[in-house]
């Protein structure tokens, strides 16, 4: 199939973000993101609220996203959409959305597994920015997924390791809860990692076979460390928060790369991409790039707007799928629990 002149609508509602995005022949057109901030009160993603502003959201950042582009509906070739994993009410919005829209311009409708969009969100064109070589191996760091994935192509994809219970985004969450921190947390332990001494206080990795993670016993270890040193001294956290936040953020971190490590070893592959919410984290993008210096790793670290949960990463397994003519039928549903 022709490669020429083909416009991917990509649109986005797993979580709290209601998101569309035009991808041109593999190049963004526009990358269009409604942020919730409602769920920043009750310390979580309430999902039923979510739905909702999906509900609210999803017209006017369609219509945004086409206007961006500079393109109309008319020249669009498919509608690529988030089926799974994710928040049954709000992939119901954007689900329900695409189809309605592919079936209005009769034109092909895409199913698209978000995590795999984090995955060949490095496949998107863009300046300065290497594309993967097969095989790699991706390493998805987010709020409800860690895992790491052997990428032998675009589309064949296995999980060789994953979170047994707690994904890394929700250990940064809970310590920073404990610490009294917002929601979410990740940023703020990040910024104040970087003023801290990471190894000013020790927490034990958990022991984990194989390559699957942990983080339940890590959040369990930082309530109890911080309940101990609050009842020897009040003042503890006001006096110790950034090196508290950079030993959090420097023992997730090892536990993160010490898999990486483990997984290089058994495969045999040393390229290294990685992607999800928590990817932004600039200690997770340093340690990448002394991986390569270190282990002789070739290391793919996206564009920050790539990193959390967007359309242009739907939009580009649109299109790549739009090139195999893999099509999903009217009758599709969303799935909450998708597995790659």
């Amino acid at each position: 199939m022709s490669s020429q002149n083909i416009y991917i609508l990509g649109i986005e509602s797993s979580c709290d973000d209601t998101a569309a995005s035009v991808i041109h022949n593999g190049r963004i057109l526009s990358n269009v993101v409604a942020s919730q901030k409602i769920h920043k009160e009750y310390g979580g993603v309430v999902p039923e609220l979510a739905s909702r502003a999906h509900q609210q959201n999803i017209v006017p950042v369609v219509h945004q996203a086409i206007e961006k582009a500079g393109i109309t509906k008319s020249q669009l070739h498919a509608i690529a959409f988030t089926q799974g994993p994710g928040l049954m009410g709000s992939l119901l919005v954007g689900t329900s959305f695409a189809k309605s829209l592919a079936y209005g311009l009769n034109i092909p409708l895409i199913d698209v597994n978000h995590m795999q969009g984090h995955i060949l969100a490095h496949f998107i064109d863009e300046d300065g920015f290497e594309k993967p070589l097969f095989p790699f191996l991706a390493m998805t760091v987010s709020g409800g997924h860690t895992q790491i994935v052997k990428v032998d192509n675009y589309f064949d994809m296995t999980v060789i390791g994953e979170t047994i219970d707690d994904a890394v985004g929700e250990a940064f969450d809970k310590s920073g809860k404990i610490l009294g921190l917002g929601y979410p947390a990740g940023p703020e332990i990040d910024r104040r990692a970087a003023l801290g001494n990471p190894k000013a206080f020790q927490f034990t990795k958990p022991k984990v076979d194989g390559l699957n993670f942990s983080f339940s016993g890590f959040k369990t270890a930082v309530l109890y460390f911080v309940q101990r040193e609050v009842k020897a001294n009040p003042n503890f956290i006001a006096e110790n928060l950034n090196d508290i936040c950079a030993s959090i953020q420097y023992t997730i971190i090892g536990i993160l790369i010490d898999k990486l490590k483990l997984a290089t070893k058994e495969t045999g592959i040393s390229h290294i991409a990685i992607g999800g919410g928590v990817s932004a984290n600039s200690g997770i993008r340093q340690a990448l790039k002394d991986g390569e210096q270190k282990f002789g790793w070739t290391t793919y670290i996206p564009k920050f707007e790539f990193t959390t949960d967007n359309a242009a990463m739907i939009a580009i397994v649109g299109y790549l799928k739009y090139l195999e003519g893999d099509f999903a039928e009217q009758g599709i549903v969303a799935s909450a629990r998708l597995k790659i």
